[in-house]
């Protein structure tokens, strides 16, 4: 396994606790928001929707200090199946993301692939036990 393939999972465990057990009650406090994007592609276009989603999520962690996280995913049970983690400085950021060349070029050269698109704004369940989950992620936990 490649550096690159096997820090994936504790990067998106990371992510996916931050997002779960913070969610965007805690978040708001401090300004942030997160949401998943869920977006059904048609497969005749998988491959290349794939390809221009790895640079436009790249490029807006890259190159915008007000992304946290773009961390796209499918569903192994149907690959067309893509969500998208994203988790933002700021409602600000958020707005400056979705004027940016990389995300306006994703959104043009994807429009016609995409079958339904949704946006799911994220709360939490229980940020109390934050704390523990990162401590575990660092191997801090006995």
């Amino acid at each position: 396994m490649n550096a690159r393939k096997s820090l994936s999972l504790p990067v998106f465990t990371a992510l996916l606790a931050l997002l779960l057990l913070v969610g965007n009650d805690a978040l708001a406090q401090q300004g942030m928001m997160v949401r998943i994007a869920e977006i059904e592609i048609d497969t005749v276009h998988l491959e290349k929707y794939k390809e221009i989603l790895r640079e436009e999520a790249a490029a807006s962690v890259q190159l915008e200090p007000g992304v946290i996280a773009i961390f796209p995913m499918f569903e192994k049970s149907d690959p067309a199946r893509i969500k998208i983690l994203e988790i933002y400085a700021g409602k600000e950021a958020y707005d400056y993301h979705l004027k940016t060349p990389h995300f306006l070029k994703y959104k043009t050269a994807t429009m016609h692939m995409v079958k339904s698109p949704r946006l799911l704004d994220m709360g939490t369940i229980d940020p109390a036990s934050k704390p523990a989950i990162f401590l575990k992620l660092r191997g801090n936990v006995q």
